[in-house]
């Protein structure tokens, strides 16, 4: 038998996700950028990537399958604003950098991201902010212990 409130949490979690995508999508459709895309440019923009980042360091950052980001990335370097290189230290392995395209689209969406974030928590106080950080925090930090392909 199911816990209900978990349940009804858990559904309300996977609702919330699946509506984080569809309205995330349009608040930056003029620029035809998708969540998934967003969180890679974000993800690429960050100082501590300038100098690449494997698709493997892409996929444990975002907690992403090799799979669900593959076809991501074709589309981002379809574009022009990602590309791969060979990476120095290793011959073998290809480091994704944002193009100067890619800081320029970045440049452009982050302001709508911003925008996109006060208008989804307008109803929260910076404590409900707080608070739900660290909810989620301790379901996420909960929910990896469980990952069996994390061992």
């Amino acid at each position: 038998m199911f816990d209900n409130l978990s349940n009804r949490l858990f559904f309300r979690l996977y609702q919330t996700a699946n509506t984080l995508h569809k309205v995330g999508a349009q608040a930056l459709g003029e620029e035809e950028v998708t969540t998934q895309q967003w969180s890679i440019l974000g993800a690429l923009s960050r100082p501590t990537a300038s100098e690449g980042m494997s698709v493997s360091e892409l996929c444990e950052y975002l907690k992403l399958s090799r799979q669900n980001i593959s076809g991501v990335l074709n589309r981002l370097e379809e574009r022009g604003v990602i590309t791969r290189a060979i990476a120095p230290k290793d011959q073998r392995s290809r480091l994704i950098f944002l193009t100067p395209e890619g800081k320029k689209l970045w440049a452009n969406i982050a302001p709508m991201i911003n925008g996109f974030y006060e208008e989804a928590l307008a109803s929260f106080s910076e404590d409900d902010r707080i608070s739900f950080v660290h909810y989620l925090n301790k379901l996420f930090e909960t929910m990896l212990k469980m990952d069996r392909t994390n061992s």
